[in-house]
């Protein structure tokens, strides 16, 4: 593909989404911000709304795509997306799905393993678990807020937590990079920490104790099933136990690789994030 034409980023206001379009107008590109609550010179955009995709693809060659939240297979709207702007103009795809999700695997894994027959040029990015977990209205941050404590499935199980500064430098890369991506890189932080590492630094940084309480796969289930449908509540608890298992406890070189530069630390997250 020659030089980068339009990219349309889908999940605009996102964790993510919202930082690629940052850095993808301050290096100069052309950008379509998309979300289904737009704001400025954003376009709606609702997975569940067919009847927004043509606008949101006009003229556009790439595309940043954010899977619809909570969706038990969202290869259902996305692959029909996906097909729609292959017959227009789309050329380039990037993928948003996760460390624990592979290719044909649950959720996402469909969509993954459907882009290179459906694009010569895509990439699909596979953080381990986002740092801004802890932050916002994340159930995370929350219970941290309110109770002082971290409720997982995960046992002693560590996790390559990445930055989403870093993850969004990376899909920059791939958007707009001459070379076609092609690939389905991990994404991760520089260390591997386990929730007890993780509550001794918010612990630190916000001079309040927090804890680690583990809980058992039914106890982790049944909470997440409170305000998620039960079969998404599932998946995300056996992502838990993967971690317990060890899934998780790896780092990569991605990020240094791809922007020239390292990740970021949790420390230097929760000091800049939390501890405000």
């Amino acid at each position: 593909m020659s030089s980068p034409g339009t990219t349309l980023v889908i999940g605009a206001t996102g964790t993510t989404g919202s930082r690629v379009v940052s850095r993808l107008l301050a290096g100069g590109h052309r950008v379509r911000a998309a979300s289904r609550r737009p704001t400025g010179q954003a376009v709606r955009f609702d997975w569940d709304d067919p009847a927004t995709f043509d606008a949101a693809l006009d003229g556009v060659d790439r595309v940043y795509l954010i899977p619809p939240v909570g969706a038990p297979d969202p290869a259902a709207v996305m692959l029909p997306f996906l097909m729609r702007g292959r017959a227009a103009a789309l050329r380039r795809a990037v993928l948003l799905s996760s460390s624990a999700i592979p290719s044909g695997g649950p959720a996402v894994g469909r969509v993954h393993q459907a882009l290179p027959d459906l694009f010569d040029e895509w990439a699909v990015l596979r953080p381990s678990w986002f740092m801004q977990n802890f932050t916002g209205d994340h159930p995370h941050a929350r219970s941290v807020r309110s109770d002082g404590v971290l409720l997982t499935a995960t046992g002693e199980g560590r996790v390559g937590f990445v930055d989403a500064d870093d993850i969004a430098a990376v899909a920059v890369h791939a958007l707009t990079d001459a070379r076609a991506p092609n690939s389905d890189p991990v994404i991760t932080g520089p260390e591997a920490l386990g929730y007890d590492d993780v509550a001794a630094v918010l612990t630190r940084v916000t001079g309040r104790t927090v804890t680690h309480r583990r809980l058992t796969p039914e106890e982790m289930r049944d909470r997440l099933a409170a305000d998620l449908p039960r079969e998404y509540a599932q998946m995300l608890t056996d992502m838990d136990l993967a971690i317990a298992r060890g899934a998780e406890d790896r780092l990569t070189d991605t990020v240094q690789r791809l922007t020239g530069r390292p990740p970021g630390t949790f420390g230097a997250f929760a000091e800049r994030e939390v501890g405000r």
